[in-house]
């Protein structure tokens, strides 16, 4: 499982658990999953893809970061969808 946090300057949108995400990135989509290798990324306009029932957020801007199985994205813009 990956643990995710979504933030945005006004408030943390999503923390939790999910198998997998799809997020944004500023040169086309990047998909996460479990025992990713490290990396950042910035983040373009998009939808935030969470597996299962966590939803979707419309996010704009911002990074994508993933250490050890924790992925933090922070974005500029944020909206539940």
């Amino acid at each position: 499982m990956l643990k995710v946090s979504v933030i945005s300057p006004e408030k943390v949108l999503f923390e939790g658990e999910v198998e997998s995400l799809v997020a944004p990135a500023f040169d086309g989509e990047v998909g996460i999953l479990t025992s990713h290798a490290p990396m950042m990324t910035l983040l373009g306009k998009g939808t935030l893809r969470l597996a299962g029932s966590a939803g979707s957020y419309q996010v704009e801007g911002g990074f994508l970061q993933v250490v050890d199985n924790n992925v933090r994205v922070v974005t500029e813009r944020a909206e539940k969808l």
